[in-house]
């Protein structure tokens, strides 16, 4: 099992940067990927961007070229930085883990964007 505790949401202007952080209870070297998802009011969950164990990466076609998904294994933890920001990335963003074919969520972190 592992619980995992996002930060670094909140609000900020359009064109403006932010960076999510998703700190797991345990070690994630071995967990096979780790990724960021987002709910938007009256809208289905969706995949932002993931990090496999090997460094490789997803990316939404929405997010391209504006976010960046890294992990740093020896702090257990996983970054969104997310640049260029926009009204529609307006969501609640939720860490995520697959690991032993279970997937793991965090409580989600608000990220507004408005001006």
């Amino acid at each position: 099992q592992v619980q995992l505790v996002e930060s670094g949401g909140g609000l900020v202007q359009p064109g403006g940067s932010l960076r999510l952080s998703c700190t797991a209870s345990r070690s994630i070297f071995s967990i096979y990927r780790m990724g960021w998802y987002r709910q938007a009011p009256g809208q289905q969950r969706e995949l932002v961007a993931s990090i496999t164990s090997g460094g490789s990466t997803n990316y939404a076609d929405s997010v391209k070229g504006r976010f960046t998904v890294s992990r740093d294994n020896p702090k257990n933890t996983v970054y969104l930085q997310m640049n260029s920001l926009k009204p529609e990335d307006t969501a609640v963003y939720y860490c995520n883990a697959l690991l032993s074919f279970k997937d793991y969520w965090g409580q989600g972190t608000q990220v507004t964007v408005s001006s």
